[in-house]
C-alpha cells in the first residue's frame, strides 16, 4: 500500500474568535499550501513547514489542528505519533488546516483550525473537554446505578464510586468507611446526594442499600486533591508508562487534564509515576535478583526444603516454598488431608498466596506449602500442584478440599490421579445461600441452611435423602441444584476421601493475622514473616504437647468421653457374624446398629467418617472391657502430634545483604537482595511499626501445675487442701 498524503493549508499570524456555542473561528494572517505524507517523521514535517514559510525558524512555534466536525478544541502535533494520527484522521478530507502558533510562557497565543470533514467514528480526541474524556467517562457514568447494585467487596465499590465521581465531576466525603459499610455524601453546599452501601448478610456481597437525592453540582473541571489519588494516577498511566518509560510528570498532568478533566500539579503526577514504576518493575527485579538468592538461603539453612522461583513475561513471577519441617510433619503426623486456599495479601494486593494446608491431631491448621503468584488462575494452580507433588516424598491417596474454582477439579485429578477431592464446607454453604429465593423469610432461609448442613454431615444415604426431601418440600429447583453439584463431593454419605471429621481450615485468617497491615512488604519479607510465625507456632505447640500424659490429644479425649456418655443409654447384644466372628455386636439406641470391632466399623458409619469410635462402638467397648483409646485413628494420638512438630524451621539470619557487586574472577555481576527504599512521606512520620521478623519467645509455664500456656496468676487448677 502507498503512503497516504493530505493537502494542508498552513495558517500563521491570525487570531481566533469564540462564539457563544464554543465554536472557534480563525481570521487574519497568512495562508500557505503544502502536502503532508503519512510516512513523514515529525522532524521532516517541521522542515517542510519551515521551507514553505520561507525558512522560518520554528523553535518558538507549536502546531495545532482540529478534528473533523470539532471546531471547539485544538489538537497538538508534537511527535511522530501525533503527526500520523492527524493524517489518518483527515485522510478523507479535501483540505486540512494546520495552525502555526507562537509560544509565550509555555502558553499558546494563536492557533489553527481544520475545515469540517466526515468524522472518523474510531477517533478519540485528546482535549480538555473533547470527545476522549467524554468516551472514557461515558462508561463510568453508570458505574453506580442505584440501590440493589452488588459489588464483590468494599474495594470494588470504592473503585466504582471513584469513577462515578470523575464522570459526574463532583467531590465526595466518607461519613462511614470500613470493611462492612460505607456511607458517602457530596461535599458541595446544598447538594443532598448521599449513598449507603454495606455487606449483604445472606450472600456476603457488598450492596448499595440506599441512595438519597441527586446531583446538581457538576463542574467542568474537578480539582485533583481529592479524586486523583496517587494509586489512581498510577493505575491510569501504568500501561502508557510501560510503553514509554520516559513519560514525564508534566506530560502526565497534561494528559490527565485533557482526558479526565483533572488538574494535577507536578508533585502529584511525580508520585503517581513513582508508584506505577514500582508496581511495574520492582516485583520483576525482585524475582530476578532477590528471590533466587532467598531460595538458596532457604535450602542452605533448612536442608531438605523445596524453594523455587519462575520468572514469567510481563514482569510476573511464581514463587514456591515448602520447608522440610512442614513436609516431614505432614508425612509423619498429619492425616492425609490438604486444604487448597487462595489468600489475598493486604496491602500487597497485586499478589496472591496459594496454600496447601493440613491439620494436626488437635484439628489446628498446619501449613505444608505456599506459593506467591500474581493471580489465582488455572495455570498457577497447575504449577503449584506440580511443585507440591515433587516436594512430597510419597503422594499416596491424598484427600484435597477446595472451592473447586479456577479449574481445580480438573487440575487436582490430573496431578494427583489417585486422590480424592471435595468441597470446602463453608464455601459450599455460601454457594447454597446464593441459590435461596430472595422472597423467602429469614426463618425459612435458616431452616433450609440447616437442612443442607444435615445432608452434608449425614453418614448414611437414607439420612441424606431425608434432608433432600425436606428441601424439596420448599423448592424442587433447589433440591435439583444440590443433586447436580455431585453430592459425592460434599456429603459424608457419598464422599470416598478421608476427612476424618475435619471440614474447615482457618489458614487464611491465621496468615492474614501474621502479615502486618500497615505497610507493604516485599515477597522476601512477606515469606520470611510467615516463616517466623511458623517457626514460633511449631516451637510453642511442641512445648505444649510435651506436657501431655494421655495417649490421645486433649480434644480427642474429650470427644471420646462424649461418646462414652452417650453409650450409657445403649443396649448391647453379642452376635456371631456370618464368618463365625464373635466380635460383632448389635447395639440398640432406638434403632439397631451393627458394630464390628475387628474391622473398626459400625453401620451408622460415624466411626469410619470421623476416625473416632462412635457411641455404639463405645457401648461395645464398655461391655467387652476394651480400651476405646486403642480404636482411634493414629492421627489423633499424642505420639503423632509430637511427630508433626518434631522438626524445627531454622532462622535465616541474613535476609538483607549488601547491594549488587561484581565478581572480578568471572567478570560477571553477582546479584544480592538489597533493602527496598521508599521515598519519605510528607508530614509527620508515623510511629515506626515493629519488625515483621519475629524472634522465638520462651513458652510460658505455670509454676503451680507445670502446664504451658499460662502462669501462676491465671492458673485455673484448684489449690490442693
Amino acid at each position: 500500500m502507498g503512503s497516504k498524503q493530505i493537502v494542508a493549508v498552513l495558517q500563521i499570524g491570525g487570531e481566533f474568535k469564540t462564539d457563544e456555542d464554543g465554536q472557534m473561528s480563525y481570521s487574519g494572517g497568512e495562508a500557505h499550501a503544502m502536502h503532508v505524507k503519512s510516512g513523514w517523521t515529525f522532524k521532516t514535517f517541521k522542515h517542510e513547514i519551515s521551507s514553505t514559510l520561507n525558512n522560518l525558524k520554528l523553535d518558538a512555534y507549536v502546531f495545532k489542528y482540529f478534528l473533523p466536525r470539532n471546531n471547539k478544541t485544538l489538537i497538538s502535533i508534537s511527535n511522530d505519533k501525533d503527526l500520523k494520527r492527524m493524517v489518518e484522521f483527515h485522510a478523507e478530507s479535501e483540505t486540512t488546516y494546520i495552525y502555526v502558533m507562537k509560544k509565550t510562557d509555555n502558553r499558546v497565543k494563536t492557533s489553527a483550525v481544520v475545515p469540517a470533514a466526515p468524522a472518523d467514528p474510531g477517533v478519540i480526541a485528546t482535549t480538555p473537554d473533547g470527545s476522549k474524556r467524554q468516551k472514557i467517562c461515558a462508561s463510568w457514568e453508570n458505574a453506580i446505578t442505584g440501590a440493589g447494585q452488588v459489588f464483590e467487596g468494599p474495594k470494588e465499590f470504592r473503585d466504582a464510586l471513584h469513577k462515578y465521581a470523575i464522570a459526574h465531576r463532583f467531590h465526595y466525603r466518607f461519613v462511614k468507611n470500613d470493611s462492612s459499610r460505607v456511607t458517602v455524601e457530596c461535599t458541595a453546599e446544598g447538594c443532598s446526594w448521599r449513598l449507603h452501601a454495606s455487606k449483604s448478610p445472606a450472600k456476603k456481597d457488598f450492596m448499595i442499600k440506599k441512595v438519597f437525592g441527586s446531583h446538581t453540582c457538576e463542574s467542568e473541571t474537578v480539582k485533583s486533591h481529592r479524586l486523583a489519588s496517587q494509586k489512581w494516577v498510577a493505575s491510569v498511566i501504568k500501561e502508557k508508562l510501560r510503553d514509554s518509560p520516559n513519560y514525564r510528570p508534566r506530560d502526565i498532568a497534561n494528559d490527565l487534564q485533557r482526558e479526565y478533566g483533572l488538574s494535577l500539579n507536578y508533585s502529584q503526577a511525580w508520585r503517581g509515576k513513582s508508584i506505577a514504576q514500582r508496581e511495574l518493575y520492582n516485583t520483576h527485579e525482585e524475582a530476578c535478583n532477590q528471590l533466587p538468592w532467598f531460595c538458596q538461603r532457604i535450602v542452605e539453612t533448612n536442608p531438605g526444603s523445596v524453594a523455587t522461583v519462575e520468572a514469567l513475561e510481563d514482569s510476573k513471577f511464581r514463587f514456591f516454598v515448602a520447608f522440610q519441617a512442614s513436609i516431614q510433619g505432614f508425612v509423619n503426623g498429619c492425616r492425609p488431608l490438604l486444604f487448597l486456599d487462595v489468600i489475598s495479601v493486604k496491602p500487597n494486593k497485586h499478589w496472591k498466596l496459594l496454600a496447601a494446608t493440613s491439620v494436626d491431631g488437635e484439628g489446628d491448621m498446619f501449613p505444608v506449602a505456599l506459593s506467591v503468584v500474581d493471580d489465582e488462575s488455572k495455570e498457577n494452580w497447575h504449577w503449584f500442584l506440580k511443585q507440591l507433588k515433587a516436594s512430597l516424598p510419597v503422594s499416596g491417596e491424598l484427600t484435597f478440599i477446595s472451592n473447586g474454582k479456577s479449574g481445580l477439579w480438573d487440575e487436582v485429578s490430573l496431578i494427583f490421579p489417585d486422590s480424592y477431592h471435595g468441597y470446602h464446607v463453608n464455601y459450599f454453604v455460601e454457594e447454597f445461600k446464593a441459590q435461596l429465593d430472595d422472597s423467602w423469610s429469614e426463618e425459612i432461609k435458616d431452616t433450609m441452611v440447616e437442612h443442607v448442613k444435615k445432608a452434608m454431615y449425614s453418614c448414611k444415604v437414607d439420612e441424606f435423602n431425608q434432608s433432600i426431601e425436606l428441601i424439596k418440600v420448599e423448592s424442587d429447583k433447589l433440591a435439583e441444584w444440590l443433586l447436580e453439584t455431585k453430592p459425592e463431593r460434599w456429603s459424608d454419605a457419598f464422599f470416598k476421601g478421608s476427612r476424618l471429621g475435619q471440614y474447615t481450615c482457618s489458614v487464611s485468617e491465621t496468615i492474614l493475622q501474621w502479615i502486618p497491615g500497615r505497610y507493604e512488604l516485599s515477597v522476601v519479607q512477606l515469606v520470611d514473616t510467615i516463616r517466623c510465625n511458623l517457626m514460633e507456632m511449631m516451637y510453642t505447640r511442641r512445648e505444649y504437647s510435651n506436657a501431655w500424659t494421655e495417649v490421645l490429644t486433649p480434644s480427642t479425649n474429650q470427644k471420646i468421653q462424649e461418646e462414652m456418655n452417650k453409650a450409657l443409654t445403649h443396649s448391647v447384644v453379642c452376635s456371631t457374624g456370618d464368618d463365625g466372628n464373635s466380635n460383632v455386636f448389635e447395639v440398640c439406641d432406638g434403632s439397631v446398629n451393627v458394630v464390628n470391632i475387628d474391622t473398626w466399623d459400625c453401620t451408622c458409619r460415624k466411626w469410619h467418617v470421623s476416625g473416632i469410635p462412635c457411641s455404639h462402638a463405645a457401648a461395645v467397648f464398655e461391655r467387652t472391657e476394651h480400651n476405646p483409646l486403642d480404636f482411634c485413628a493414629k492421627y489423633f494420638t499424642a505420639e503423632c502430634y509430637r511427630l508433626t512438630y518434631a522438626m524445627s524451621i531454622n532462622p535465616i539470619p541474613d535476609i538483607v545483604v549488601p547491594a549488587p557487586s561484581a565478581d572480578p574472577a568471572q567478570g560477571t555481576a553477582i546479584l544480592y537482595p538489597s533493602p527496598i527504599l521508599t521515598r519519605r512521606q510528607v508530614g509527620r512520620p508515623k510511629e515506626k511499626p515493629s519488625d515483621p521478623r519475629i524472634a522465638i519467645k520462651r513458652a510460658v509455664r505455670c509454676s503451680r501445675c507445670k502446664a504451658y500456656g499460662h502462669n501462676k496468676a491465671t492458673c485455673k487448677v484448684p489449690i490442693a487442701a
